[in-house]
């Protein structure tokens, strides 16, 4: 600074005299949260499975509160002797029978169980799927009159069933229970070919572990104020109201997910409404933006489709209900 001419020694002087002080408060300003990152459907699968802390903490928490369990959801970690709950069950009452409706879905059926890990053993290959499903098919009928409107329910004008009965029934069962349940979270569905009818059948990415995506309220009627949309011959007759319980149209199951190295089990199963309220992340970042009136969530996202599961009241004066494969 000595060797500074004196009329820059003056300037500088000058500058640091009328340079205003930094507020002290600009140090301490809070600074804007980061955003939540975007959702992925890994996020959500891993959620229901033994990698859950894989997912981002703030996407878990929003993720976690669209979920509206129809049976108790297990964490991992008390569900460390899952590969041997047969044994333990063979020991232990259940007594009540919403205890045995929820052992049903955390521990299904030999037969479900076996499907369940052929899935993960292939890869996640739907060819696991066809192997299973008995050859003969069966023309679908007219369900509810759905012919005098020209309208075809199903991907296929027949259907097919699996090999074993116990697997068949099992997939009833779930439709069943999913209508006895739904009001517990403020679902009221029915079974009918309006509203609840079908699922689709998946092998999840990455894992291979089978899932069924429910959709209902499939067909709400047309209304110009609420549901100004027209959805063909399916629609016409229909009395689902559009309101807020098209949140919940969304339901999935999870077989339980087996150990591709060991004959054990990760995690038991899952059956959950997923709640796609406009304002949570699911409709935010899972919804296609084209069908966010219809709040789907597609199974395509999830993993591989193999086939729908629909589940069709055949009867003509008594309901039936059979399962057609397509």
């Amino acid at each position: 600074m000595r060797h500074l001419p004196i009329s820059i020694r003056f300037m500088i002087f000058l500058s640091l005299t009328i340079t205003p002080p930094v507020s002290a408060s600009l140090f301490f300003c809070k600074l804007p949260s980061p955003p939540v990152p975007k959702a992925t459907p890994s996020d959500l699968l891993s959620l229901l499975g033994p990698t859950r802390h894989s997912v981002n903490p703030l996407v878990a928490r929003e993720l976690s509160s669209c979920f509206k369990f129809l049976v108790p959801f297990t964490p991992r970690k008390e569900f460390e002797g899952f590969s041997i709950r047969r044994s333990l069950n063979n020991k232990k009452k259940v007594t009540s029978r919403t205890d045995k409706e929820n052992e049903l879905v955390w521990w299904p059926p030999e037969a479900v169980l076996e499907l369940a890990r052929l899935a993960v053993d292939s890869g996640g290959d739907p060819d696991a799927i066809y192997q299973a499903l008995d050859p003969t098919m069966f023309t679908v009928p007219d369900v509810e009159c759905s012919k005098e409107n020209r309208c075809e329910l199903t991907r296929t004008p027949y259907g097919r069933q699996f090999i074993s009965e116990e697997l068949n029934s099992y997939l009833g069962y779930l439709f069943e229970l999913i209508v006895a349940r739904g009001p517990d979270v403020g679902l009221s569905v029915s079974l009918d070919r309006y509203d609840l009818f079908h699922g689709h059948l998946f092998l999840a990415t990455g894992t291979g572990r089978l899932g069924i995506l429910f959709h209902a309220r499939e067909y709400p009627a047309y209304d110009k104020e609420q549901f100004p949309y027209n959805m063909g011959y399916c629609q016409k007759g229909s009395n689902v109201t559009y309101d807020n319980s098209m949140n919940m149209r969304n339901i999935l199951w999870l077989a339980p997910l087996p150990s591709n190295s060991t004959k054990g089990w990760l995690a038991p199963g899952v059956l959950v409404v997923l709640d796609a309220r406009p304002d949570g992340i699911i409709y935010r970042d899972l919804i296609p933006e084209y069908v966010n009136f219809a709040r789907t969530l597609y199974e395509d996202d999830l993993g591989n489709v193999a086939v729908d599961v629909n589940y069709l009241n055949v009867g003509q004066t008594v309901p039936d209900y059979q399962i057609f494969i397509c």
